[in-house]
């Protein structure tokens, strides 16, 4: 992803974390209300909070665009803090011209790993502009889990070989949006179109788990990366259902990733010539159904077919809808 965002709020700071964007869910996550662990950073009139304080909506106009860049998304960063030595977690929704499928990307960096980039790119097996779904990223000491709705999509264990690639630095969570038109929307052929803004992402359930860490995220000699989880809180995540990859859970990520995925960064033989990242878990048989890009040759966007738009819109720009936890450890 590029590294400028628009940061309309900041949801939590934390050592480990998982975060989510969804409808109702089997993870017993229980939410909050904005004001009992979330502040805005900026944006002004462009973050719109519910009556109840329960759910936020980002908009995107001409004014928001000037701060940043349209893109809704959820991520990890300690940006702020560590400018060449940063961690991030993403996870993007590239957006659709119209008639067009929905895809989202997922990104791992650790250290200011910038210059090679864990990129995973799946379609959206639904249009997420009609109902709430939840997309999920958890981060723990061990292993990161991206999930859509209870699916789990990717996993990425932390391989000794990854060094300093594995994200270990405490981070602050996000949600934005920005327009990533210059490349999002087939490599920036299809720009966004103003006249129909307000763009919106919304964002419900909001929820905060596991250990709180110093606001600056900030290292220090009496407190490692792991923050207040020394306690006991660790073990709480690592045990929770969203952290356990069962047998049931990877057949699922595996079916998935065989519909949907249409890049992957572990068959990229263009980008990194020396082979796949340590933590890339491949095969032949798998890697003859991508090209040598990465680029799957049997997962392919389609149009869809054109009719009355549904779902709820701002202004004449339809937004995504989802509902956002974050859990830290």
């Amino acid at each position: 992803m590029a590294a400028a965002k628009a940061r309309f709020l900041v949801l939590a700071t934390a050592a480990w974390a998982f975060l989510s964007a969804a409808t109702a869910s089997a993870f017993d996550v229980p939410s909050v209300a904005f004001d009992e662990g979330f502040s805005p950073l900026f944006g002004d009139d462009n973050l719109v909070r519910s009556r109840n304080d329960r759910s936020v909506r980002l908009l995107l106009d001409r004014r928001s665009e000037r701060l940043r860049r349209l893109d809704p998304g959820i991520n990890l960063s300690n940006g702020d803090v560590y400018e060449k030595t940063h961690d991030e977690l993403d996870f993007e929704f590239l957006g659709s011209r119209w008639g067009g499928q929905w895809r989202v990307q997922t990104n791992v960096y650790g250290n200011g790993s910038t210059d090679h980039g864990r990129e995973e790119r799946y379609l959206l097996p639904f249009d997420p502009t009609v109902e709430a779904h939840r997309y999920s990223v958890l981060w723990a000491p061990t292993h990161i889990i991206f999930y859509i709705d209870d699916t789990p999509i990717r996993e990425v264990i932390r391989h000794p070989d990854m060094g300093g690639d594995f994200p270990a630095k405490p981070m602050a969570v996000y949600a934005t949006i920005w327009d990533g038109s210059t490349w999002a929307t087939d490599g920036g052929k299809y720009k966004v179109n103003y006249k129909y803004a307000p763009f919106a992402s919304e964002f419900s359930d909001l929820t905060l788990r596991g250990c709180r860490t110093d606001p600056g995220l900030r290292l220090t000699r009496d407190r490692d990366a792991a923050g207040d989880c020394a306690e006991g809180g660790l073990l709480g995540l690592m045990t929770a259902d969203y952290a356990v990859m069962t047998p049931q859970k990877r057949a699922a990520m595996r079916a998935f990733r065989a519909r949907h995925m249409t890049y992957t960064v572990c068959y990229d033989a263009m980008r990194y010539a020396a082979g796949p990242f340590p933590e890339c878990d491949t095969s032949d048989e798998e890697r003859a159904s991508f090209s040598a890009w990465g680029e799957s040759k049997t997962v392919i966007m389609r149009q869809r077919a054109r009719g009355r738009r549904r779902g709820r819109r701002t202004g004449a720009g339809a937004g995504t809808r989802g509902r956002s936890d974050v859990a830290s450890s």
